[in-house]
């Protein structure tokens, strides 16, 4: 499998004090990139995080360097999180996960729509977040969880088309998920 947390670790810095700048500059793109979308200035990254725009491009030389930073930590996390799911249950283990991955969606959705899609962190997250994905489902499937006659693909595209529109609230998106998890489950 990939290793997400490597393809970051290369480029952050080695000093302690640019390793706190480059991470808080992480930080405060993603939630700059989620609230305001892709188009968020440079500057007004740097505010956030609290660093002065030469370090912002010091670390990131370019827009596309920092949203590539930014989505490969977001997809990272969410293996990671993954990972930690201590759930016997293959198909709570499955509803867990999609979950979480629902609410990364905002931020994702919006680098995913920027990013080159032949760029290194494009190409190695979705790679990642497949290896991760594949057995979860497969597992839930095995058990009879999810219906015989999807893959985890089919369930990703339905998830990435239906976070990505607009809901009067996070009720109607919730229920909006609802339907995809009530979709998968094998007719009773």
């Amino acid at each position: 499998m990939v290793d997400l947390a490597e393809l970051l670790e290369r480029r952050r810095p080695r000093r302690v004090d640019a390793r706190r700048n480059f991470d808080a500059l992480l930080a405060a793109a993603a939630e700059a990139y989620t609230q305001d979308g892709p188009d968020v200035p440079m500057e007004e990254i740097a505010r956030r995080a609290g660093v002065g725009v030469a370090t912002l491009y010091r670390n990131f030389p370019t827009r596309v360097d920092l949203m590539e930073c930014v989505y490969l930590r977001l997809v990272d996390g969410l293996v990671r999180f993954g990972e930690s799911i201590d759930e016997p249950d293959p198909w709570i283990a499955l509803v867990v996960w999609l979950r979480r991955f629902v609410e990364d969606l905002a931020t994702k959705q919006v680098l995913g729509t920027v990013l080159p899609l032949e760029s290194e962190a494009y190409r190695s997250s979705r790679t990642a977040l497949y290896a991760f994905a594949e057995p979860l489902f497969q597992r839930a499937q095995r058990a009879g969880s999810v219906r015989a006659d999807v893959d985890v693909d089919d369930v990703l595209r339905v998830v990435f088309a239906v976070t990505a529109g607009v809901y009067r609230d996070d009720a109607q998106r919730a229920r909006a998920v609802q339907m995809i998890l009530d979709g998968i489950r094998p007719a009773p």
